[in-house]
Formats: structure tokens, C-alpha cells, sequence
């Protein structure tokens, strides 16, 4: 399980803005509209619709 220490990431973040190797996407959870079917903001991406996670790789 991972621990958050950084307070600027959202659950759905796999890394933290400018980690090598990641890049920002949209949320999965909310389509990138950064809100849920009920009108809350997305816990997944805190709002924002885009989430940061690992790219490439091989």
C-alpha cells in the first residue's frame, strides 16, 4: 500500500509532477471532467479531470 507524503499528489496520481518516466493523463474515474455523476469533485484527481501516471517502458 502506498503512503502519500506529498500533499500536492491526489490518490490517483502514480507520481509527483516532473518524476522521470510520468506524465500527466485524464482521470479515468471521472473522464477528465474532474467531477462525478452526483456533481462532487472527483476524489481520484481531486478535480482537476487529469491525473499524473508512469509512461513508457520496456
Amino acid at each position: 500500500m502506498r503512503t502519500q507524503t506529498d500533499p500536492t499528489l491526489n490518490p490517483g496520481d502514480e507520481a509527483a509532477p516532473g518524476t522521470p518516466g510520468a506524465g500527466e493523463d485524464i482521470c479515468d474515474a471521472c473522464a477528465g471532467s474532474g467531477t462525478l455523476a452526483d456533481g462532487k469533485p472527483c476524489p481520484q484527481c481531486g478535480g482537476t479531470g487529469r491525473v499524473m501516471e508512469g509512461i513508457g517502458g520496456g
